[in-house]
C-alpha cells in the first residue's frame, strides 16, 4: 500500500507558475513508474508527466518545454513545475504511482487558472 498526499494547488493568472508536491508514505522504489494525472470537469483523465527510474521523463507535447516533473527520493516526495498556465489547464491535478503491477491516487488538488 502506498498512501500519496498532493499539495500545492491553488490560484494562479494565466502565464503564470505553479509548483505541486506529492508526499508518498513509503520509499521511492526503483521499478515504480510515477506520473502527474489531471482531470478538468466533463473531460477524461489525462497524463501530464511521468518519470521512471533513473530519470527519465516524458511529457506529452502540450507540456513539453512548459512542465517539469521531478522527484527527491531523499523526502519520498514528487514535484510537478507548472509554468506558463492557460486558464483551460484549470483542473484537478493527480500524483500516481504504479508499483509492483497496483495504481495508486492521490487525492487530487485543485489548480485554477484566471484569464
Amino acid at each position: 500500500q502506498v498512501q500519496l498526499v498532493e499539495s500545492g494547488g491553488g490560484l494562479a493568472q494565466a502565464g503564470g507558475s505553479l509548483r505541486l508536491s506529492c508526499v508518498a508514505s513509503s520509499s521511492f522504489s526503483s521499478d515504480d513508474t510515477m506520473a502527474w494525472y489531471r482531470q478538468a470537469p466533463g473531460n477524461q483523465r489525462e497524463l501530464v508527466a511521468s518519470i521512471t527510474s533513473p530519470n527519465r521523463t516524458n511529457y506529452p507535447e502540450f507540456a513539453r518545454g512548459r512542465f517539469v516533473i521531478s522527484r527527491d527520493s531523499s523526502k519520498n516526495t514528487m514535484y510537478l513545475q507548472l509554468n506558463r498556465l492557460r486558464p483551460e489547464e484549470t483542473a484537478v491535478y493527480y500524483c500516481y504511482v504504479l508499483r509492483n503491477f497496483f495504481n495508486y491516487w492521490g487525492q487530487g488538488t485543485q489548480v485554477t487558472v484566471s484569464s
